[in-house]
């Protein structure tokens, strides 16, 4: 079964296009080297729960949106070797952690074995 990584994260809502550009980038280079699939969401509908939500998890301010994302890989062999030449990719050199359109402080992130899939 595959294996798919997993990202929720907090984007200011002023640097929505910046996002978008970055992500269509990344998605590019992740595809190129073997990914399965690639997607990145924005919320839509999606509201601060009593205890836990999606904005909650991100600590998400009033200026800023939810992004959930994921990646599928054909296994988490597959995913380690992909994500190596993804991060030694010149084209994503030079991201300095200031600069990203996000906090990358409140992302979270994660790798997960398929359980169900249809």
């Amino acid at each position: 079964m595959s294996y798919v990584d997993g990202f929720v994260l907090p984007v200011p809502k002023d640097r929505i296009d910046d996002y978008r550009k970055l992500a269509r980038k990344a998605g590019k280079i992740w595809m190129e080297y073997g990914a399965l699939a690639y997607h990145e969401c924005i919320a839509d509908d999606v509201e601060p729960g009593k205890t836990t939500s999606f904005p909650r998890s991100v600590k998400l301010k009033d200026d800023e949106t939810v992004v959930f994302a994921w990646i599928v890989y054909k296994s988490r062999a597959q995913r380690d070797r992909v994500n190596k030449k993804v991060m030694a990719d010149p084209r994503l050199a030079g991201m300095d952690p200031k600069t990203l359109p996000f906090d990358g402080k409140r992302m979270i992130w994660g790798g997960f074995k398929s359980l169900v899939k249809f």
